[in-house]
């Protein structure tokens, strides 16, 4: 055989043989995944409405926790201290993720919370949207710039309400909240589509009562928005599922998405939506508006 030939061979398979050497050596499992995937946790109520989540296995890279208020995952410490404000039972969810993002172990744990919260507790009346009785807590009213052409329409289905719009039409769904001078409140909610087109679904907060026929901006303009999916900020163009803080826009005017009270008295939560074309629609439920602590 002519010796270059062999020396070719010969390259080739030392080369080949490198390339299958493993990452980590027998034992040290392959760096993708945990290597025990223990993710149990105990839980413990430290004061009302708080608890502490422990995680005894360390041998993982990240956690992740689900706190059961429909948010989703993310990410958390080991031990991890939580506020649950509202009464109600909750499942929460723990995931110890590996490198890549590899999901090495869940568990799982239920909390019932006795009572709300009396300072952060949610003032939102029928959030849920379960039954007849939380739709009429809410009140809506019927902007219509277009006339006749295309449609605006809020519907109501077990466990959430669902706006859909065209051709630039939009509507208002509203409640009162009573709040107090000089005090911070945060809104949220769990908001989900398939995704939009040039679309807007904004929170707003303010003293002036939302009335037919004419567009709500709170007591500002439309850049005063507490929350939002705005495909022209960059969000709702593909399907989402979570909560509005997580998979909206941020507004960079206010990107706590904050209502700080200037007088004590009633305001006017309010949805504010439509579009050129909303397809499907926007899904929401578990509406929050709460004093920050």
């Amino acid at each position: 055989m002519n010796k270059y030939l062999k020396h070719a061979i010969c390259l080739s398979f030392v080369v080949l043989a490198y390339s299958c050497v493993p990452d980590n050596i027998d034992g040290e499992g392959n760096g993708l995944t945990p290597t025990n995937s223990d993710a149990s946790f105990t839980v413990t109520k430290t004061s009302e409405n708080h608890y502490r989540l422990s995680s005894s296995n360390n041998n993982f890279l990240t956690s992740k926790w689900d706190l059961g208020d429909g948010g989703g995952f993310g990410a958390g410490p080991n031990i991890y201290d939580v506020f649950i404000p509202d009464e109600g039972t909750y499942t929460i969810q723990h995931q110890i993720i590996g490198q890549g993002g590899m999901v090495g172990g869940t568990a799982s744990q239920t909390i019932t919370v006795d009572k709300s919260d009396p300072a952060a507790g949610n003032m939102i009346q029928g959030g849920k949207f379960a039954d007849a009785t939380d739709v009429a807590k809410w009140s809506l009213t019927f902007p219509n710039p277009n006339g006749t052409e295309g449609f605006a329409l809020w519907t109501w289905g077990t466990g959430q309400a669902t706006f859909t719009a065209t051709k630039w039409n939009r509507n208002v769904m509203y409640q009162e909240v009573n709040v107090v001078e000089g005090r911070k409140y945060k809104a949220d909610a769990v908001v989900s589509s398939k995704g939009v087109s040039n679309t807007w679904f904004e929170i707003y907060v303010g003293y002036t009562k939302p009335t037919a026929n004419n567009d709500y901006t709170g007591d500002g303009d439309d850049k005063t928005w507490l929350r939002g999916i705005n495909t022209w900020a960059g969000s709702g163009t593909s399907a989402f599922e979570g909560k509005i803080s997580n998979v909206g826009s941020k507004n960079s005017n206010n990107p706590d998405g904050i209502f700080t009270a200037t007088k004590t008295g009633i305001a006017y939560f309010a949805i504010r939506s439509g579009g050129e074309d909303m397809k499907d629609g926007i899904s929401i439920t578990k509406i929050e508006f709460r004093g920050v602590n």
